[in-house]
């Protein structure tokens, strides 16, 4: 989707600027964040890529006007109250109101560096044949979905190469609307500045993206 999280490319934001000896945490409540929003994925109510997909269609005012970490409570009061976990009166008054809805058993503490450590895997086997090979020019379709999309919106329309291929993962615009995996195969693909941003790109700059296949098409000469 065209929304106010896909900022690669645009402008008026300014640079990105690094922050000496950051913290991993600002705040102690984002570290609260973090953790409430690990230890409800856990429940199994919704997958990584529903939980992006919440995130990214708050209405662009309340994205781009909202933290890091408010972005991703916000995000996931939405996914509470669409799963009947919790009910808007409940996040408001910051208490339950009723009978909790039955889930698998939560992540106990103990088992979390565990869990993190492991992750989860989205690779998945080889049911067919990769279409592309390392070498072949692409081009990333000029594309504008309605729902999630790993495609960033700067390289639709753009001609690159495919510089590796990564395997079979799980394609997320698929999963994040719960209509199952759907495999595809996962390409890096190589664009210059100059084909994305025309004559103000850097010449000596390429930049790098991965694609699953259904985003690309053969680039005719």
């Amino acid at each position: 989707m065209n929304g106010a999280q896909d900022l690669g490319g645009m402008m008026g934001f300014g640079p990105t600027l690094a922050e000496p000896d950051e913290p991993v945490f600002h705040a102690r409540w984002e570290k609260r964040a973090l953790a409430l929003t690990l230890a409800v994925g856990a429940l199994g109510e919704w997958n990584i890529d529903v939980s992006r997909h919440a995130r990214e269609s708050l209405h662009p005012v309340d994205y781009l006007s909202s933290s890091y970490y408010e972005v991703w409570l916000k995000g996931l009061e939405k996914l509470l109250v669409a799963r009947g976990l919790a009910t808007p009166r409940e996040l408001a008054e910051g208490r339950a109101l009723g009978p909790s809805k039955p889930t698998k058993p939560p992540l106990a503490a103990g088992a979390v560096a565990t869990a993190l450590a492991e992750g989860t895997p989205y690779d998945r086997p080889q049911t067919s044949s990769a279409r592309f090979s390392v070498g072949d020019d692409v081009r990333a379709l000029n594309v504008h979905p309605k729902g999630h999309t790993r495609l960033p919106r700067y390289v639709r329309g753009r001609r690159g190469r495919v510089e590796k291929i990564h395997g079979v993962f799980v394609f997320p615009d698929a999963n994040a609307h719960d209509l199952g995996e759907c495999p595809q195969w996962l390409y890096s693909v190589r664009f210059s500045s100059q084909e994305l941003w025309g004559g103000d790109g850097d010449r000596n700059l390429d930049v790098s993206v991965d694609a699953w296949e259904s985003y690309l098409e053969e680039a005719k000469a």
